[in-house]
């Protein structure tokens, strides 16, 4: 498990990786304890893809913060429904959605998308648009600068395919341990180039919003 972040600054860190051993409430709660228990403070918002265990675990560590599910895991999840032949259709009235100007124009959009794959006898399709699309438009809470770079957690995919990059040249490994130990290696030369040096956001757009002394994503 891999947490990445960007911090007060706009600079990205990663905040923690331990192993685990499935993507469970209990494996994600012990997580987020280890990522508090080593000051992890001031959250806004988390990424990431559906899983219920990490959403459970956020607002029990975290209430306060806000939970914006990647809209290309969600795209995935709608075409896992959809015949082959229409994904490239529905895929642009998915687009269309989240381009939209506001979050109140977008749920508009979704309302015409979900209306319009009724008709096409896509049910499956629109029922899962019309029940997660939500969960989707977290990002237009937030400065409108930041939408594309907040509204997936490609950014850790990223990273986590490079992770497995190294790995995978090992092929298996003593103990968990020993697999820990490269990739927190791997991931601190990450943090090292101009991936962690370079600024990420602007937050001072975000700082506008909030009195905390700190605030991260």
């Amino acid at each position: 498990m891999v947490a990445i972040g960007v911090d007060e600054d706009g600079f990205r860190e990663v905040l923690g990786v331990v192993e685990g051993a499935k993507e469970d409430k209990e494996g994600w709660s012990n997580f987020l304890r280890h990522l508090k228990g080593r000051g992890l403070k001031g959250v806004k918002l988390f990424i990431s893809d559906a899983c219920l265990g990490l959403i459970d675990s956020i607002y029990e560590f975290c209430p306060d913060a806000k939970w914006q599910r990647c809209v290309v895991h969600f795209y995935r999840n709608v075409f896992s429904v959809v015949p082959k032949g229409k994904v490239k259709e529905v895929a642009m009235m998915l687009k269309a959605i989240h381009a939209s100007v506001d979050k109140e124009a977008a749920r508009k959009k979704a309302e015409a998308v979900v209306e319009k794959l009724d008709g096409m006898r896509l049910r499956l399709a629109a029922k899962k648009v019309k029940e997660h699309i939500d969960e989707t438009l977290t990002y237009y809470d937030f400065p409108s600068a930041h939408w594309v770079k907040i509204r997936t957690n490609n950014p850790l995919e990223r990273t986590l395919r490079e992770v497995r990059r190294r790995t995978q040249v090992v092929g298996a490994f003593p103990d968990g341990n020993s697999a820990l130990m490269l990739i927190c290696a791997r991931l601190r030369h990450m943090a090292s180039t101009k991936w962690g040096k370079r600024r990420y956001l602007n937050m001072d757009l975000l700082k506008d919003r909030y009195t905390d002394d700190q605030v991260s994503i």
